[in-house]
């Protein structure tokens, strides 16, 4: 079930509707990433990393449960990761 339609104009350009960039939260100078997946193409807003996977780098032995202290995270990492062998 499509959410919306665009048009491609003749120089391959198209715009995004309204409610597309409202549920993908983008707007002027966002970046779209378009991946492909069988016969079909996924257009997502570009992010470097997601929540869950910033909780894994910092906690890799913990599972994740509710919000976490991020400076508390980070201050373990380079603890563990500077400290003397």
């Amino acid at each position: 079930m499509a959410i919306a339609r665009s048009k491609v104009t003749a120089q391959g350009q198209i715009s995004v509707p309204a409610e597309v960039r409202k549920k993908l939260g983008v707007g002027p100078g966002s970046v779209l990433e378009w991946e492909e997946h069988d016969d079909r193409v996924v257009v997502r807003r570009a992010a470097r990393y997601t929540s869950q996977e910033i909780h894994d780098a910092l906690f890799p032995d913990e599972p994740a449960e509710g919000l976490v202290d991020v400076s508390q995270g980070v201050r373990k990492y380079i603890r563990k990761r500077h400290a003397r062998r």
